[in-house]
């Protein structure tokens, strides 16, 4: 008799081990970010008094901003992205060294955070249009700045800010939006 109790403890044991065991495996899930629906890309001319024009998105708003010292400032503010590109204008009065070397300044102090920053030049003789184009990749602050000039006159500066914390890959189909349309923007920029 002490035999088969054993036997029935032993099967009854293999039982509970068998049926626990047969759980499935979990195993961690890679994090995942919210869905971001962008609008088609759609532009209209610039609705300002301003001594430029161009092509902004229809998605923008142009605002602009108590003066912060020399110069005018502007925003072109994303409602539906939570970005804005931050605009500034300066006359040049034989300062355009200062002011190019303040611009490439400006998107170096970002160096540290930036994985690298390659740069673009545009150039419209036709509109007299100079500029270049920086590209901070990895988690900056401003993922994109430029600075167009027609060297004699007018100065024109810009830099794209998202309204959250900078994580490039969360942020890449904003950032790809962002990209499209400044280079839509120094594409279609003219002086007046």
């Amino acid at each position: 008799m002490c035999a088969m109790r054993r036997y029935i403890v032993y099967i009854l044991l293999f039982l509970g081990i068998g049926l626990c065991g047969c759980r499935k495996v979990s195993y961690p899930r890679p994090y995942g970010y919210r869905r971001i629906v962008l609008p088609e890309a759609e532009y209209v001319p610039l609705q300002a008094k301003e001594p430029y024009t161009f092509e902004q998105s229809r998605y923008a708003q142009w605002v602009e901003v108590a003066n912060k010292g020399k110069g005018e400032w502007m925003n072109l503010h994303y409602d539906v992205l939570n970005a804005d590109i931050h605009c500034s204008y300066m006359p040049i009065k034989g300062n355009l060294r200062e002011l190019t070397d303040d611009a490439v300044q400006f998107v170096y102090k970002h160096v540290s955070q930036a994985s690298s920053i390659p740069e673009r030049s545009f150039v419209n003789e036709e509109a007299k249009v100079y500029g270049v184009f920086f590209i901070l990749e990895g988690n900056t602050a401003s993922p994109y700045q430029f600075f167009l000039t027609d060297s004699t006159e007018h100065f024109f500066r810009g830099a794209a800010y998202c309204n959250c914390r900078p994580n490039a890959d969360s942020l890449q189909p904003v950032l790809e939006y962002l990209e499209k349309d400044i280079e839509h923007l120094i594409e279609t920029f003219a002086w007046k």
